[in-house]
């Protein structure tokens, strides 16, 4: 299972603690639910976001998706809203709420190829799947891509190609420096097309 996987290979304070713990999954996840109440404002309960520029996070990488939450809570992320929030979470806190939407059906509304789709995967294909795999699945150094919002990919490909307080990595604005911006909305349109597999 997905989470046992997880729970075995800690990369965090928080997941450190929960493996001592021998946290059960099921429990894990129901306690990450009651906790994610106030996340599903934006993220949907589904873990299908409500919003055109915040992520989907049904199915995506537990890992990732708690180093995002573990920097948020330090401030190496940075976002008024998201810290603030996840600051009042403890560490288990935050590892359970992940466990819940990592739990999560992946069910995007996949949309139809955009203009770019074709030039988008070739451009994708040689720059962007050396880290997050030929078909956007990710893993758990670097999140899911295919199937997420769209105008959240843009936003966020923009930021690292002009690094901004809330998205700063070196490695990515390097690469999205290589694709350019003349191909963000090509390789947007290829990304949110893609179909992700259910599990």
């Amino acid at each position: 299972m997905w989470l046992a996987g997880w729970l075995m290979a800690p990369v965090s304070a928080a997941d450190a603690a929960l493996t001592d713990g021998a946290a059960d999954a099921s429990a894990l996840i129901a306690a990450g639910r009651k906790t994610a109440g106030f996340c599903a404002n934006y993220h949907g309960q589904s873990g299908l976001s409500k919003y055109p520029d915040v992520p989907n996070l049904a199915g995506q990488n537990p890992a990732y998706l708690l180093r995002q939450l573990d920097a948020f809570a330090a401030g190496r992320r940075r976002n008024d809203f998201m810290e603030g929030l996840v600051k009042m979470l403890s560490a288990d806190d935050r590892a359970a709420v992940v466990a819940y939407y990592a739990s999560l059906p992946v069910t995007p509304s996949r949309a139809a190829p955009g203009p770019g789709a074709e030039a988008g995967g070739r451009a994708f294909a040689q720059i962007c799947a050396p880290c997050h795999g030929k078909d956007a699945l990710g893993g758990n150094e670097f999140p899911r891509l295919a199937g997420q919002q769209s105008e959240y990919l843009r936003i966020n490909l923009m930021r690292y190609l002009h690094p901004t307080k809330e998205r700063s990595y070196g490695p990515m604005t390097a690469a999205v420096m290589r694709l350019g911006e003349d191909k963000i909305d090509a390789v947007v349109d290829y990304l949110s097309s893609l179909d992700v597999p259910r599990d």
